[in-house]
């Protein structure tokens, strides 16, 4: 994931930071509790798309 494009990502929804899990290839969001899947080096930033966060993930 280019540094700059993470720099520029928000969550669509709160607008707040992304990390980037390198292993899973997804964009987390913790205020939401939702991982965006980054598919070919392209994140996917739809609601639709993204899968809610395990316990362990949202306070890790």
């Amino acid at each position: 994931m280019d540094k700059k494009l993470l720099e520029i990502l928000a969550c669509p929804l709160c607008k707040s930071d992304l990390q980037y899990n390198k292993e899973k290839q997804e964009l987390l969001c913790k205020n939401d509790a939702l991982a965006f899947p980054v598919r070919d080096g392209i994140p996917v930033m739809l609601e639709n798309e993204a899968r809610t966060l395990t316990t362990d993930e949202r306070l890790g």
